[in-house]
């Protein structure tokens, strides 16, 4: 009778830890066997705490700030701390979405925060290099303006990339999971609902709004084909209710790009930025994120939107 109740206990653990996953299609390995197991137990204790995923978020903040700042130096060291720091924010971010889906509180300005924290962490690390390069690199104490124009470019580019693999996981989602499951957004509408926000009486409010159809926007820029599948399948099927039959032979078309997302997200710039700064030369991580980050870029956007114009063409031919 222990043994099944054990059992039964265990399952339920299973079954709740595997509920706080977006989905195995869109899960990296390094996070499964790594962040996500951490970021549960973070969950679970912030849920009996009463601690709200923004908090968690918030925090993951100050941590991956934190790191940044430890970056600037070249004691070793003091590295490896900021490394652990950095370590620690993640499993964080992976917290606030998990400890999101356990207690059903999703919000969109948890969504902004959320791709705000990553984006602040990287701006402290992109200062912190520069700073150091220009102390530490004859090269660079010579011509100073160089690093930072390069961590200028280099931070638009990591913009577009983690942006453009949002976008792209979030549009496997919808036709994964449904809109439930995706938190796919339409500029349009959104735009629509930002006309009936004032902003003397619901500011802040709409400024999070107004955020967030920006962010929305330049992935919609993007993506034009995405967008026209999109508008053909709302024409097609007004309802909103897509065939199984579509969605499917879709989600097996983008499936083997959810892998490009993931190295374009966290844990594979974390890789290269470690590297660069065990080998004493953290000016490599601009070079990795401007060469191998932007090709793998390209690449996704050039075959997803040609996924995408050919399911466009199957539908206006009266497929499905």
């Amino acid at each position: 009778m222990a043994n099944t109740k054990t059992a039964s206990t265990d399952s339920a653990t299973k079954s709740s830890y595997r509920d706080t996953l977006k989905s195995m299609d869109t899960e990296e390995h390094i996070d499964l066997a790594f962040y996500r197991p951490i970021g549960y137990m973070w969950a679970c204790l912030a849920k009996r705490l009463g601690v709200t995923p923004n908090a968690i978020t918030i925090a993951s903040i100050f941590l991956g700030i934190g790191a940044g700042v430890m970056f600037y130096f070249p004691q070793m060291w003091m590295n490896v701390i900021g490394m652990l720091l950095l370590i620690w924010a993640n499993s964080f971010d992976s917290a606030d979405g998990q400890l999101a889906r356990m207690t059903k509180q999703y919000s969109r300005l948890g969504r902004i925060l959320d791709g705000l924290s990553g984006d602040l962490w990287f701006a402290a690390i992109y200062v912190a290099i520069c700073l150091r390069e220009n102390v530490t690199s004859e090269f660079f104490s010579a011509h100073p303006w160089v690093i930072w124009a390069v961590a200028v470019v280099t931070g638009m580019c990591h913009a577009k990339q983690a942006s453009a693999a949002d976008y792209y996981r979030q549009f496997h989602l919808y036709f994964l999971k449904g809109e439930e499951g995706s938190e796919l957004e339409s500029c349009s509408e959104l735009r629509k609902r930002l006309d009936t926000l004032s902003w003397s009486k619901d500011f802040w409010k709409k400024l999070t709004l107004t955020v967030y159809t920006n962010y929305t926007a330049n992935q919609e820029v993007l993506t034009p084909s995405m967008q026209a599948l999109r508008a053909t399948l709302r024409k097609r099927f007004p309802s909103g209710t897509i065939p199984a039959g579509f969605r499917e032979a879709f989600r097996r078309k983008s499936l083997p790009l959810m892998k490009y997302t993931n190295i374009l997200s966290f844990n594979w710039r974390v890789i290269a930025l470690f590297t660069a700064l065990f080998l004493r030369m953290p000016w490599l991580y601009f070079a990795f994120e401007l060469t191998v980050l932007n090709i793998l870029l390209v690449y996704m956007i050039v075959r997803h939107e040609r996924i995408c114009r050919s399911f466009t063409k199957e539908l206006e031919n009266g497929k499905y």
